[in-house]
Order: C-alpha cells, then structure tokens, then sequence
C-alpha cells in the first residue's frame, strides 16, 4: 500500500511538472492583452488556484460531516490534510490578485465585495488549523474542527457569488459565466493549469495524510502508556 502511494506521488508529480513546464512556456508566447498588457497572464494561475482551493474546501465539508455521523478518524485526517493544502491555494489566490491590482489599480487591496469575502475565507480556514493546534484531546479537537470546517463552508458560495451579485471593483467573470468572453486556447491553458493543480493537491494530500496517519499512532500509544 505505502510502495503504491509513492508510486502514485512520483507519477502526479512528474505529470504535474511537465503540464506546468509546458503551460509556463504557452503563456509566455502569449500576446499581451490589449487593455491590461503582460500582467493580464497572470490570470491562468490566479483563476486555477481559486477553483483548487475551493475543491479542497468541498472535500473538507465533505469530510467533515463524515466525521461527524460517522466518527471515524481517517475523515478527519482528510480534512485537515486537504484543509491545508487547500489554504496555501486560497493564499496563493490572494497574493496573485494583489499583485494584479497592484498593476492595474495602483494598490495593493482595496475593500472589494469578492476580495473581502475571500480573504475572510482564507481566515476562516487558518482559523481552523489554529484551533487544531489548540486543542490537544484528539476526539474533541477532531470534533470541534470538523464544526469550524463546515461552518467555514458557508463563505465558500459567497465568495463565487459575490462578484454575480454586487458590481464593485473586482472585474466581472470570464468564466461560468453568460458575459464572459475567453478565447478557447487561453481556456485550455486555464484548465490545464488546473488539472497541474488537482494533481499537486492529491499530493500534498497524500503526504498530509502520511504524517496525519503518524500522528494518530502517536495519540494511541500516548493514551496507552497514561492507561499504565
């Protein structure tokens, strides 16, 4: 099973560096966007990163509520794993839009709807690594994470939504949307920058688990040497 695993790493991260690597040299032959200029490019990470830290999201919720009806630890061992991964995505969406506006608005941040809502959700879920790292009693950290992680959910939607609903600063979508205009190669990038993403996830994932796994062998013979 372990020889399997590393297998599996070994072929999504070479998979991984070889999309990236041909998807980096795609976008730098790319022309610059008329209105915006070179900056423009650094929307085919931007976009992907937000969707892969909403994906790992989903799997937390999911994994969460598991653990919840179920209470069995392996889906709390999910959860924080793919929480965790799923955090440096919401991160690296953050600081990729900053830099956007850096160029295009002459700031840094400005308190947008969609950029609001977003770093409140990056908060919501660091505040959840945090409270995992409070709490020490490894059934009641479990549950009380497993609460936070559902309730953190709930601003995932409103993150979508936001710029469907409110017309701020923020552009409007190119993507999912009717209005939105995206020539079918650059999509194709966009999605295969994705697809580079997913498989980096799975192996964060797996390499979280591993150590979530470790860490579980610990908590049970800690208990047992108390019980002497």
């Amino acid at each position: 099973m372990k020889k399997m695993r590393n297998t599996i790493i070994y072929v999504l991260a070479i998979a991984a560096t070889l999309i990236l690597g041909i998807d980096i040299y795609r976008i730098a032959g790319l022309p610059e966007e008329q209105a915006q200029g070179a900056i423009f490019k650094i929307i085919f990470f931007h976009v992907p990163l937000a969707i892969a830290g909403f994906a790992c999201a989903s799997v937390a919720f999911v994994s969460s509520i598991l653990f919840l009806v179920k209470k069995d630890f392996k889906y709390d061992a999910l959860a924080v794993s793919v929480t965790e991964v799923g955090l440096a995505f919401l991160a690296g969406n953050l600081i990729t839009g900053s830099i956007w506006a850096r160029i295009i608005w002459g700031i840094w941040w400005t308190w947008d709807v969609r950029l609001t809502s977003a770093l409140v959700c990056w908060i919501l879920y660091a505040s959840y690594m945090m409270i995992r790292h409070a709490v020490e009693e490894p059934t009641q950290r479990a549950r009380l994470a497993a609460v936070v992680s559902i309730f953190a959910f709930i601003d995932v939607p409103i993150v979508y939504f936001s710029i469907r609903l409110f017309r701020t600063q923020h552009p409007a979508p190119v993507f999912f949307s009717s209005t939105g205009s995206f020539p079918p190669d650059w999509s194709f990038i966009v999605f295969c920058n994705l697809m580079a993403l997913f498989m980096l996830g799975a192996i964060f994932t797996m390499i979280r688990l591993r150590q979530e796994e470790t860490q579980r062998e610990l908590d049970s013979l800690r208990r047992l040497a108390h019980a002497f």
